[in-house]
């Protein structure tokens, strides 16, 4: 079946969407499992979809994954997406793909912020949407109430009557079953596969009419270079067959199609022909990027183009200049960073490269925090080396007065700790929406401007001991909320080039946070703590105690070093002033004072 032609009627194209960690990836695991597809002696990785190793590591999906499997007589086609609101330039242009989705919510938290803004994404396009209420099987589960929230969401986001009438399910992806009453007594998928090949349309679209194709994401072969994955809304493709490319800027090429390939669990399976409804990798276009449209060359008939929410946030990219440029990176010119950059844009649509007018270097432009350090990870653990400023967020300016950015941010939080973080979003200009108490907990909802959020979260963990819960998603733009002080401490910064000694380190943690050990090569102008007072401090971290050939009276005491304070690459970026930056390399991270 997987080689065979698949007519129409029998093709499902499914897209997972939820708010991060409510169970999208889980579930395609199970999905993938009780298909039939794996023997049982077949062993395969959990989280099978998420392959990037920052995904592995960070427990949240980055790039949206195309998949399939089969049930009964029908070829379903699966889209993980994202749930973090960075990342949702992704699920805007994913969802494209797909005749219908999952909406996954959990059973105890309910709607999240992001649930509401891949909902938003996926009403937009009038997708027929099944309601899986997961996690049932937690203590704290409240699936009646959580019910009604959605619902209440649906109604708050305009869903037409025929999308207000939506299926539910029950069940838990981690333990393997649905169930269409949570008393049910269901132990496997069984529920869910039938409501999905019940309730998700058949693809639209002519086999006959000339070809549209329009490339929703793009993935990469070491043999065939670039793939254009996208879903055939009318016509058919062949190997070898010329098509033409109708591009984003509405210029239409010549192009011809090498390979093909369908879905197959997370693999590609080559195949000669595929038709309308399918899901499918071209290769055959080096450069081919989101939102191409592969058409017809005797009857061009381009898709528009997709919509894409503005970035929010951005930071430079500039060449390293510090003392250890060269050291440890591989790529360090300013023509290696710009390439890289001009690379990530073309599978990155949410994604601004502008080059800088006024120095070397390119102001990149995100969704968020997340969005921007999660590209510098990557292009650190490519060999690349390179600074970058502190996050800035991207004002607007109509009618003669200056917007910012505003975040709808949903915290969750033990009553007895909700003070400091009222307190500190007070600070940071957050204005309270919403306070729902229940058993202990409470659920506080702000509105709050981006520049609000830049560092807050290190500091929420720290508040709530590490049991707070924080989300949030753009809202809109608004009046500019002042001036936002982003640290009160100052900096302690190295006088000169040398190297870490145990006595200096000694005095200097009693003047204030050290975020690094003994032995450590540093230079000039390095931040290597934070002052325990405003204003920076100039420090020598690098003196040892002086030798002397007279004979102590008693023996020296033993130093004990208190251990530093280690700072992830988003705690350095949400730390640095605007006259700091944060050195990038394959090997550290570090922090100095801008030259």
């Amino acid at each position: 079946m997987i080689t065979d032609f698949i007519e129409k009627s029998k093709i499902r194209n499914i897209a997972i969407i939820a708010h991060v960690d409510h169970g999208k990836t889980t579930l395609v695991d199970k999905l993938f499992d009780q298909s039939g597809m794996f023997s049982e002696h077949q062993s395969h990785d959990k989280r099978l979809m998420d392959s990037m190793d920052l995904e592995r590591e960070r427990g949240i999906t980055i790039s949206a994954k195309n998949g399939a499997f089969a049930y009964k007589d029908h070829f379903i086609n699966i889209v993980d997406t994202p749930g973090h609101a960075d990342f949702g330039g992704q699920v805007e242009r994913v969802l494209r793909m797909a005749d219908g989705v999952l909406l996954l919510v959990d059973a105890q938290e309910g709607p999240m912020p992001q649930t509401y803004f891949v909902l938003k994404k996926a009403l937009a396009l009038v997708l027929p949407v099944i309601v899986v209420i997961n996690k049932i099987d937690k203590p704290a589960a409240r699936p009646d109430w959580v019910l009604d929230q959605v619902f209440d969401l649906f109604v708050k986001l305009g869903a037409p009557d025929h999308i207000l009438d939506f299926p539910v399910v029950y069940g838990s992806a981690k333990q393997g079953y649905m169930r269409h009453k949570p008393t049910d007594d269901d132990m496997d998928l069984r529920v869910l596969y039938d409501a999905i090949v019940e309730h998700i349309p058949e693809p639209s679209g002519e086999s006959d009419a000339p070809l549209q194709m329009m490339v929703s994401s793009i993935d990469y072969s070491p043999y065939l270079g670039r793939l254009g994955i996208g879903k055939i809304t009318q016509g058919t493709i062949n190997i070898n067959r010329p098509v033409a490319a109708a591009l984003r800027s509405g210029a239409v090429v010549p192009a011809r199609v090498t390979k093909i390939y369908r879905f197959w669990s997370n693999q590609k399976v080559p195949v000669e022909t595929a038709g309308v409804g399918e899901v499918v990798a071209i290769a055959g276009m080096d450069d081919v990027t989101v939102g191409v449209t592969f058409t017809d060359p005797d009857n061009p008939a381009p898709l528009p183009p997709m919509e894409i929410d503005p970035p929010t946030i951005s930071m430079n990219f500039i060449p390293n200049d510090s003392p250890f440029s060269g050291r440890e990176g591989q790529f360090q010119t300013s023509r290696q960073i710009e390439e890289r950059l001009r690379r990530e844009t073309l599978s990155d649509v949410a994604l601004n490269v502008e080059e800088l007018t006024d120095r070397v270097g390119y102001k990149v432009s995100g969704r968020g925090e997340l969005h921007l350090s999660i590209l510098i990870e990557k292009m650190r653990r490519d060999g690349y080396e390179f600074q970058v400023t502190r996050p800035q967020v991207i004002m607007r300016e109509e009618a003669g007065k200056m917007l910012e950015p505003y975040e709808e941010l949903t915290v969750d939080v033990d009553e007895s700790i909700m003070g400091a973080v009222i307190e500190k979003l007070g600070q940071r200009k957050g204005l309270m929406q919403e306070m729902i108490q229940n058993n202990g907990l409470v659920r506080l909802v702000y509105r709050i401007p981006t520049r609000g959020l830049l560092g807050y979260k290190s500091e929420f963990m720290t508040d709530t001991r590490g049991m707070g819960v924080m989300s949030y998603v753009f809202h809109s733009y608004g009046a500019y909320a002042g001036d936002l002080r982003n640290r009160k401490n100052g900096a302690m910064f190295c006088k000169e080039n040398g190297t870490t000694a145990g006595y200096s380190l000694d005095n200097l943690q009693e003047r204030g946070t050290l975020f690094l050990g003994h032995a450590i090569d540093v230079y000039a102008g390095m931040i290597v703590g934070e002052n325990a007072r405003e204003g920076d401090m100039i420090v020598n971290p690098c003196k040892g105690k002086k030798l002397s050939n007279m004979r102590s009276s008693g023996a020296d005491e033993a130093i004990v070093l208190t251990p530093p304070k280690l700072l992830t690459l988003e705690d350095c970026l949400a730390w640095i002033n605007d006259d700091e930056l944060v050195e990038v390399t394959p090997k550290n991270i570090r922090m100095r004072k801008a030259p």
